[in-house]
């Protein structure tokens, strides 16, 4: 009798937790209270709107000046191609590799809400010390090549706003995106579908920002005045950081856990300990913290690769148990141990995703000076910006995105099983696909700009429409509307759970460290063909040979998309067990679909 009783109310638990799930969030979120926040008040597109409104307002700043900042450093500060190419990557790599501190921060100490706020107040001063450069007279750039010393202040200062506009983006970029993945609760089987969306949007909003950036605000940088489309940046981003701090009472939050890296230097030390151990031959004889223990993260399932970091988990019969429990440098568990071997498992991937990266790099900087060369016009007088043109690739990225939320994705459930429609990892492969495409198109382009170029040197390419460069700009936008939201979607699923902001900070590392690449590449390809009789990178455009350097790119892509499937075929995706919060069926069809990602 007292067993049936015990039973009984076992079953009334389960319900009363089932029932109680469907009003509060249990995923280790809080409000701002810090409370356990209410499913119908907080979270999902609610939250997520005001956090994409400051994510719009940032990417309309950073577009308004990347695009037109090789413009800016050839006309205004006066260098030559190569050297504005490499300061434009250089600073793009800066800006998208500083993401790794700022999301180490958030996920470790500050939280991803409060890095936000820092880090666009730091973006914010950058954006006014860019447009005081512009606007105080001591402070303004020189209008020809001789300047005196006094009125060179201008270029330090300059280079010294858009660097802190890098420090900016570097929190606000990883903990943006992820502070509003974590507005889903991915143990919800509705919220978890509609997060799978939220990358889709956030990327549409993304390029709703961009669009304005390359169209209205490089239109009054070239018609109007630089200083005027600074002044309209601050505002807006200023408006901006008061709408999403207004959202506050709406948002699920994350406490921080300390340095998610500590737990897997204790994995490394303690398979090192125990190296000379035998393994169990059965893994659920290794450690673990039962699931009703554990309320901050998901349990990790045992994998078969690096079975050597195993040893970490291994209970040693010679030694207190107890003890070892106590001590992480000689005991770990399996979902530590698991997590490690996430990270290097995803070294592979990051790699062979650079040279996507690579050709991403030549929009914003050869793309766009390719298109002053050519005729702009559109009607009558009226000039578009050669940086407008890269408003193509957000038009390319909408489509794509739209197209494969709306109508792939419900086709593919149907016809793969897959809550994805199509893995991550098959999603990135198409958009590096369409990167290889990219490159051949701009190459056969550029060849006939320059054929022209030799049969008219006096008007050059100023008789061929500036619209020829659409069709790379446009395959480009639709590979990335693969490939960049695949790469979001990858670093932030797949990475342990304590570590999501710097997850997003990796998939911006790849753009980041492309963008070095491709400087460097540059630098070599230069010396090389030079010794070889003429450089590929002339002083200006007509005397170089950007064809070459594109079918070198698309033969580099070419092969790395053939070692790419090869890595991904072989890859494991994370294996979350589901919390005991959740109903068994929808714990079964959780693991069902993640098996089949």
């Amino acid at each position: 009798m007292d067993k049936i009783n015990v039973e009984l109310k076992q079953i009334t638990r389960a319900e009363s937790v089932e029932i109680d799930d469907q009003k509060v969030v249990y995923d280790s979120s809080v409000d701002h209270k810090g409370r356990v926040p209410l499913r119908s008040s907080t979270g999902v597109w609610k939250a997520s709107l005001f956090i994409i409104a400051i994510e719009f307002s940032e990417r309309l700043s950073y577009f308004g000046i990347a695009t037109s900042l090789i413009i800016y450093l050839t006309k205004v500060i006066h260098q030559d191609l190569k050297t504005a190419a490499k300061s434009v990557n250089y600073w793009t790599g800066v800006t998208t590799s500083m993401p790794l501190l700022g999301g180490f921060l958030a996920d470790a100490y500050l939280g991803r809400f409060t890095t936000v706020l820092l880090s666009s107040t730091i973006y914010f001063l950058g954006l006014l010390l860019l447009t005081m450069s512009r606007v105080v007279p001591s402070l303004k750039p020189c209008e020809s090549n001789l300047c005196d010393e006094q009125r060179k202040v201008h270029e330090p200062i300059f280079f010294l706003a858009i660097y802190l506009i890098s420090v900016g983006t570097g929190g606000h970029k990883p903990s943006l995106e992820s502070f509003g993945a974590d507005q889903f609760d991915d143990e919800n089987p509705e919220e978890r579908r509609k997060k799978m969306s939220f990358f889709n949007w956030w990327n549409f909003g993304l390029c709703c920002g961009l669009l304005l950036g390359v169209t209205l605000i490089v239109y009054v940088q070239e018609h109007v005045s630089w200083a005027m489309a600074d002044v309209i940046l601050t505002v807006v981003m200023a408006s901006s950081i008061a709408i999403f701090y207004a959202g506050r009472s709406s948002y699920r939050y994350r406490k921080t856990t300390g340095s998610p890296f500590t737990p897997m230097l204790n994995v490394l030390v303690a398979a090192i300990r125990k190296r000379n151990l035998q393994l169990p031959s059965n893994p659920s004889h290794l450690h673990e913290v039962p699931k009703s223990e554990t309320t901050q993260r998901r349990l990790l399932g045992h994998t078969k690769r690096l079975q050597f970091l195993d040893k970490a988990a291994i209970l040693n019969q010679t030694q207190d148990s107890i003890e070892q429990q106590q001590n992480p440098w000689k005991l770990a568990t399996v979902t530590n141990v698991e997590e490690l071997k996430l990270i290097i498992n995803m070294i592979p991937i990051w790699l062979t995703t650079l040279p996507f990266g690579i050709c991403v790099a030549q929009a914003a900087t050869f793309f766009i000076k390719q298109g002053l060369t050519m005729n702009r016009k559109i009607i009558h007088n009226f000039e578009i910006s050669p940086a407008s043109i890269y408003a193509l690739t957000a038009v390319g990225m909408m489509i794509s995105v739209t197209i494969y939320d709306k109508i792939l994705v419900p086709v593919l459930r149907r016809t793969t099983g897959n809550e994805r429609g199509i893995s991550i990892l098959q999603r990135i492969g198409i958009g590096m696909i369409f990167s290889v495409s990219t490159m051949i198109v701009a190459a056969l382009v550029e060849r006939k700009r320059l054929n022209l170029v030799h049969k008219n040197p006096l008007e050059g390419s100023s008789t061929m429409s500036v619209f020829w460069l659409a069709p790379q700009f446009l395959i480009l936008g639709i590979g990335d509307g693969f490939a960049i939201v695949g790469l979001q979607e990858y670093f932030y699923d797949q990475v342990p759970d304590s570590m999501r902001s710097l997850g997003i900070a990796l998939y911006l590392s790849v753009i980041g460290a492309a963008n070095f690449i491709s400087s460097l590449l540059i630098t070599i390809v230069d010396h090389t063909t030079e010794k070889s009789g003429k450089s590929w990178f002339g002083k200006d455009l007509n005397s170089s040979r950007l064809d070459y350097f594109y079918w070198l790119l698309a033969i580099i892509a070419t092969v790395n998309l053939c070692v790419y499937v090869i890595v991904a075929r072989n890859y494991s995706y994370k294996n979350a067990h589901c919390k005991a919060t959740m109903s068994v069926a929808d714990c079964d069809d959780r693991d069902n679909h993640e098996a089949m990602v």
